[in-house]
């Protein structure tokens, strides 16, 4: 049996690094096809917190080592939580409603399949990019599982009813082109093309005011979940309108360059 190069990477818990602006957190268990360990989600949970509270971080990109972008959360803990007597979607859950409530911009790199939970975890991100020859499932009929509230929201608001119901309840796969078709990916690039395009539209995410960004984001989100806060919005369009970033805008704007941004 021949062996790849992944087949020797160790496998350990996320990957994270946060350089020029931008954290790229990358999930590192390609022989177990990066499925995500309880320890996983603890280091995702706190590395969200830290871009949070980093002005520094403009955008996140979320991506695997290896074939397969996620398999999902382990099985195995799912059934160890079963036998305790335990909820096995609270953890999960939390953490991947974590990701979408994220300040910044988020971009899914998928360089390969996903799978199970991990569908909903690159969801949750505002932009997804695939690789062609990907493929993703949805299986929880075939567990025996009601998926969590949240993910079921986020299949219904994002690809619409009929493609959450043909996903969850056939629990059959779809490939590349179909997955961009019903808009679970933005966009289906060569596998060699993949970093070069997320580069490309993580700076021009990076590049836009950080204020505007978080309170569209947030503004955004919210409608598609039925939530608009009127006063929130509100709030945010009176802090972006007063902000050093609008009035560098206006300033660019007339000078005819691009503006530089500080988040403030």
């Amino acid at each position: 049996m021949t062996t790849t190069g992944y087949d020797k990477t160790p496998s350990t818990v996320p990957i994270v690094t946060i350089a020029e602006g931008r954290a790229t957190i990358r999930l590192n268990r390609p022989r177990e096809h990066n499925r995500l360990e309880p320890g996983d989600l603890a280091v995702l949970r706190e590395t969200f917190t830290r871009i949070d509270h980093d002005p520094h971080v403009r955008v996140l990109v979320l991506t695997g080592t290896g074939k397969s972008f996620s398999s999902g959360y382990h099985i195995g803990a799912l059934v160890e939580r079963h036998g305790g007597g335990q909820e096995d979607d609270v953890s999960f859950e939390s953490v991947v409603d974590r990701l979408e409530a994220l300040r910044v911009p988020t971009i899914a790199a998928l360089q390969g399949s996903v799978y199970g939970g991990a569908t909903d975890l690159a969801l949750a991100c505002d932009f997804r990019i695939g690789v062609e020859g990907m493929r993703m499932l949805m299986p929880a009929a075939r567990l025996g599982i009601v998926y969590y509230p949240s993910g079921i929201e986020r299949y219904v608001t994002r690809l619409g009813v009929a493609a959450a119901k043909r996903l969850f309840l056939t629990a059959e796969p779809i490939e590349a082109e179909e997955m961009r078709r019903i808009g679970y990916v933005d966009e289906i690039v060569p596998a060699n093309a993949l970093a070069a395009r997320v580069d490309e539209l993580a700076a021009t995410l990076a590049a836009n005011a950080p204020l505007a960004l978080a309170g569209l984001k947030q503004a955004i989100n919210a409608t598609a979940a039925g939530r608009l806060d009127r006063e929130a919005l509100a709030e945010a369009r009176a802090r972006s309108s007063a902000s050093d970033d609008h009035a560098e805008a206006l300033k660019a704007w007339s000078e005819k360059r691009k503006p530089v941004f500080k988040g403030s």
